[in-house]
Formats: C-alpha cells, structure tokens, sequence
C-alpha cells in the first residue's frame, strides 16, 4: 500500500536515510538531478539537511510516497520569498525510486503538492525538467503547459550537456 504525507522538519530526521536512497537511487539511473556520479547515498545527506531547514523554515513544502513502511518518493515546492511573487511556486525534485515506478507515485505526489500549494495561496507553479527523459512525460499528462527548451542548461550525472524543458501550471482557480 502506497501512502502520501506532507512532512515537516521534524518528521524528515526519521526517514533520512531512506530520502537519501531515494536520490541516489534515481542519479545512478541518470535522472540530472544537479548531482555528479559516482553519488552514493550518503553523499545526499548534505542536499536532504539543506532541504530540511527551508522546511523548517516555512519556505518548501515536502512531501513523500511510503511503500510498505519506506520512503520511494518525494517531491518538494519551493514557495517564492520575493514580495512580487507571493503567487508563485517552484516545483523541485520529484524522485521516485526506480523498484517503485509504474505505481501513479508521481501523479499522487504532485496532487499533494499541488493542493497544499493552492491552500497556501500559489495560484501558478513551475519547474524545469532534464529535455527527452522519462520525467518530461509526466507533466503534460498531469495538466502542465510547455513553456520551452534551454539548450544546455545542465549536465547529465554521467557527463556531457542536458537540455532542460520548462514547464508551468495554474493552481487553485
């Protein structure tokens, strides 16, 4: 049985271990994720504290998939600080360990997010995907609009450039 749990801060120090898994996990299988290989899970642990205090902090909101009493996905949105941007959200890593695809964790994840976002007033959320993955399918499927491509934006976690597609969506109207 999957689940869906907005966590706060507190709660992510249970699951850590299993966060960084779930990162390692899906750079070794070359999602570009701002991560180099070779990447082992604890080399996540730096990226999942920085995380945890912007969770902390009221400025991301975080939410993970449990599998069978583990964490498989998780997905966060970064809620803009700016004062011209109160409306706005940015969509950041949705993961979900390769053993756990093909289980609708990323459309349950998103929808979390996406109406945690809308009660916390963002009406519009984007976010940047790797051009030509597995990832880059999802969003048209789960109702985001493509904006466009920026040509080598990143690098792909085995080297060489990765193009990068960016998307948005109305929430919450």
């Amino acid at each position: 049985m999957v689940t869906i749990h907005l966590l706060t801060a507190e709660d992510m120090t249970f699951w850590l271990d299993d966060l960084c898994e779930v990162l390692a996990d899906c750079i070794n299988g070359g999602a570009s994720l701002g991560f180099m290989l070779p990447f082992e899970p604890k080399d996540a642990m730096p990226y999942w504290r920085d995380v945890q205090s912007h969770v902390a902090l009221g400025q991301t909101l975080f939410a993970v998939a449990k599998r069978d009493g583990k964490v498989v996905g998780t997905v966060q949105v970064g809620l803009a600080q700016k004062p011209n941007q109160p409306h706005r959200g940015d969509v950041m890593k949705l993961l979900v360990h390769r053993a756990a695809r093909g289980l609708g964790l990323s459309r349950k994840l998103m929808a979390c997010v996406e109406a945690e976002a809308a009660l916390q007033g963002r009406s519009l959320l984007v976010l940047d995907t790797a051009t030509g993955s597995e990832a880059e399918a999802i969003y048209p499927r789960l109702g985001w609009q493509k904006v466009g491509v920026v040509p080598d934006y990143a690098l792909w976690p085995q080297g060489g450039f990765c193009d990068t597609t960016i998307f948005y969506k109305r929430i919450g109207i």
